[in-house]
């Protein structure tokens, strides 16, 4: 059985307060991050019969990337289905795309997909589903299975705590569909774990993420608190987010994300300096992981920003 192993808890100075970081980049080699979480269930369990994990979403997804990885350790076949891919991003193959080909992803145009309930319907396809041989995986993650793998992250805090003899914890990701900040919420109370999760809408309003913890849970005092923010524009470029990214590498020595880390840690920094917390109070921010995606994304950020650095 493969397993990630537990990640380690760095403690650093975040541009003058006392931060946390939960080193969810270091879980594994090749399997790190948010989507290691989401995914770990099928990597620790067995397959069975199936043969084929079926994918969609971005060209540059970190689930793509990570779902690869996935197929590769398990040896099956892998086939991903997106939007568009460019020209140019065929003949010069960079970050999770490039990854995800060298571990012989196949991937294809929803246009070519053969799956009428995932070509056209995939905006309702939330639940795994297994058809003959072929399991098909919603994209992102975004399903019940993600719970086991955000369970063991719970877990793995709540004996942080108990080691650290740590009362009052504060918990902060960045959300895009909300499935990882619900489900670790969800797990640490029922877990009898007091610690309070934090979260941002990185891809759309508030209400947007109200509406998906509803989806995903009806009660909503297992739902994450959600911070005030301006509106995202989720992976447009922002000049002003790649230099704080710049400044983070500096300030911690910590690569991160360039995708929803930047969001994350700026909206925590503005948080920091505008609300008191308590003392007692620790805070711990959860490393998305998705290193891999920065190969693409610094091209586009030095095109871009050239100029203005």
């Amino acid at each position: 059985m493969i397993k990630i192993k537990n990640s380690p808890v760095s403690q650093i100075d975040f541009f003058g307060f006392d931060l946390l970081i939960k080193r969810d980049d270091l879980l594994h080699p090749d399997f790190t991050g948010n989507k290691a979480r989401k995914f770990a269930y099928f990597l620790e369990k067995d397959l069975g019969d199936i043969d084929k994990i079926v994918s969609f979403g971005s060209n540059q997804s970190n689930a793509m990337y990570s779902l690869s990885v996935l197929c590769k350790l398990k040896n099956k076949k892998y086939e991903y289905y997106t939007h568009h891919i460019s020209s140019f991003l065929k003949d010069n193959p960079v970050g999770n795309y490039k990854y995800a080909l060298n571990n012989a992803m196949d991937i294809k145009l929803y246009n070519d997909c053969p799956y009428s309930f995932l070509k056209n319907n995939r905006n309702l396809f939330s639940k795994t589903r297994k058809i003959g041989k072929t399991l098909f995986i919603p994209e992102g993650g975004r399903c019940e299975t993600s719970r086991y793998g955000i369970n063991q992250l719970a877990l793995e805090i709540i004996n942080y705590k108990k080691i650290k003899n740590i009362k009052d914890l504060l918990i902060f990701l960045p959300s895009g569909t909300g499935t990882t900040a619900l489900f670790l919420q969800k797990s640490l109370l029922s877990n009898n774990d007091n610690s309070k999760v934090l979260t941002i809408s990185c891809v759309g309003s508030k209400d947007y993420l109200k509406k998906e913890f509803y989806s995903l849970e009806t009660d909503n005092a297992y739902h994450p608190k959600i911070l005030d923010t301006k509106n995202n524009y989720f992976g447009k470029l922002d000049c002003q987010l790649y230099k704080f990214w710049i400044e983070l590498q500096k300030e911690t020595n910590i690569e991160f994300d360039l995708l929803y880390d930047p969001i994350g840690l700026k909206s925590l920094f503005e948080f920091l300096k505008n609300k008191k917390i308590n003392p007692k109070e620790k805070l711990m921010y959860i490393h998305q992981g998705g290193i891999k995606g920065n190969e693409s994304m610094i091209q586009r950020y030095k095109r871009k920003c050239y100029e203005n650095f």
